[in-house]
């Protein structure tokens, strides 16, 4: 036998992301049969995005005050205060609030979906959806998978809002910004450049937690503890995927020039 057939067959990370690969191409075949299950998807843009706005939003709001108090010293320093507003809006576009919001999504929604999936593993109820000739993987899989894909744009627009907005009063703690200044040097240094990538890659953030929550949950060993290390993994996959994402991202924009 290949030696490197063998070294694949017999390690358990490379054999756990070629069934995470299966996974994901089963999850492309099941979205392209009829029948979606728009209930269950509407139901779970409920429980994944408007249940997460207030984490979001108040997340996002500490961010760009933080980020504003913390970088005005420096910048009064080297004599550019002026460009406190512009360094600030840039920071938490093309970055800071994308990835700080799949990072708590990565916690909330990935744990969440994890938990939920391998309690019903646990407690057989997922056999049971088979056994009554309902198809378990449309109805839990693709639902959350799509709404996590869709939602975490959403929320990331509204944090870069907020942050944005946080950043106004930052300003104005120790300094005096007028509320049409601070927005005309915000608007004035983003360009198209700073704001689609930063959304763009927000979607395959989404995709990224909602695939890995549901198939850490969807093959959760039996027991208990089985349900705990599947969410707990969930968390730690969908974060580091994150980093991977962005990692690719920022690489492809600079390939382009967009930075």
């Amino acid at each position: 036998m290949n030696p490197l057939s063998t070294y694949i067959k017999e390690s358990p990370f490379l054999k756990e992301i070629g069934e995470i690969a299966l996974f994901t191409k089963r999850f492309f075949k099941e979205i392209a049969k009829p029948k979606q299950e728009y209930a269950e998807f509407l139901n779970q843009c409920f429980w994944i995005g408007y249940k997460s706005l207030i984490l979001v939003g108040v997340t996002g709001f500490i961010m760009g005050l933080v980020l504003t108090i913390q970088s005005r010293p420096t910048l009064v320093e080297f004599g550019a205060e002026s460009m406190l507003p512009s360094m600030v809006s840039v920071s938490l576009i093309r970055e800071i609030a994308p990835v700080i919001t799949a990072l708590i999504c990565a916690g909330k929604i990935g744990s969440g979906i994890g938990a939920e999936l391998g309690s019903m593993r646990v407690t057989e109820q997922i056999d049971a959806m088979e056994v009554s000739g309902t198809n378990p993987f449309k109805y839990l899989v693709v639902t959350r998978v799509m709404a996590a894909t869709l939602m975490l744009p959403v929320l990331s627009s509204l944090a870069n809002a907020i942050s944005l907005y946080g950043g106004y009063l930052g300003a104005n703690i120790r300094g005096n910004v007028s509320w049409n200044l601070y927005w005309f040097q915000v608007f004035n240094v983003l360009n198209y450049g700073d704001v689609l990538p930063s959304l763009i890659k927000t979607f395959f953030f989404g995709f990224a937690i909602g695939i890995i929550g549901c198939y850490k949950g969807y093959y959760s060993q039996k027991g208990t503890e089985g349900v705990g290390r599947s969410a707990t993994t969930a968390v730690i996959v969908a974060s580091l995927l994150v980093f991977i994402i962005d990692l690719i991202a920022v690489q492809i924009t600079d390939l382009l020039g967009l930075t």
